[in-house]
């Protein structure tokens, strides 16, 4: 790592929630570790990760730990994931990513998309991004809970979509959250901007009823994307 990764590490370490030693699932193709960011400003009512919200919260691991952590894991991993709350919240994301990467560990980010700047400075220090993207446009405030978030969410999917690196769109589908025509015509946005990798998944969450699946109609909409997958449960 150079000088000034070191220095901006030093002075402004990652806030870091938790790790996963070894996941298959989370970057595909290899087998990674996942380290979870402190600090979200977006407040989904399917969260999975609720504990990772307050930014404010203290790191509940030091960020010296997760070095020595993925220090003894080369050779054993392929990958590191940074996943969250929202990594892109963090000013250090880039130096930890340039960090990470002179370990020779390929790098990976989970990411709502919530802050294209931010994100366009880290594209070139990954080698895959998984993008959330919550709904069609004019749902994303009631899902986020914050005004805005839709435009600087899709802001981000161009930011990707054109960065030629590796990437996958996912939408987490409840009809408590929006209804399964708007799912389905979100496929049409998603299409037109370039997406070529897009999953569903079916939400399951406290405070949301369980639905009873995702229909088959919808997997039609596979037929327009190079890859699609339906994740159920």
């Amino acid at each position: 790592m150079d000088t000034v990764s070191e220095t901006l590490l030093s002075a402004n370490p990652m806030r870091i929630g938790g790790i996963t030693p070894l996941t298959t699932i989370d970057f595909p193709g290899r087998l990674a570790a996942v380290v979870y960011c402190q600090g979200c400003p977006w407040r989904c009512s399917y969260c999975h990760n609720p504990e990772l919200l307050d930014a404010s919260a203290p790191a509940a691991v030091p960020w010296a730990q997760v070095q020595a952590f993925l220090q003894s894991r080369r050779g054993l991993i392929d990958g590191v994931v940074f996943s969250g709350g929202e990594p892109t919240l963090q000013a250090a994301l880039p130096a930890a990513l340039a960090e990470v990467r002179a370990m020779g560990f390929a790098t990976g980010l989970h990411t709502g998309g919530m802050y294209p700047e931010r994100l366009a400075a880290v594209l070139p220090l990954l080698d895959w991004v998984g993008l959330d993207v919550k709904g069609p446009l004019q749902a994303y405030d009631g899902i986020t809970g914050v005004p805005g978030s839709g435009k600087r969410a899709w802001e981000s999917l161009q930011l990707v979509v054109q960065s030629g690196v590796p990437y996958e769109c996912r939408t987490t589908w409840n009809p408590e959250l929006f209804e399964l025509d708007a799912l389905q015509d979100l496929g049409e946005p998603l299409v037109d901007g370039g997406v070529t990798h897009w999953a569903l998944q079916q939400c399951r969450a406290p405070g949301l009823a369980a639905s009873e699946g995702l229909p088959p109609v919808v997997e039609t909409l596979g037929e327009r994307f190079a890859s699609f997958s339906v994740r159920r449960g």
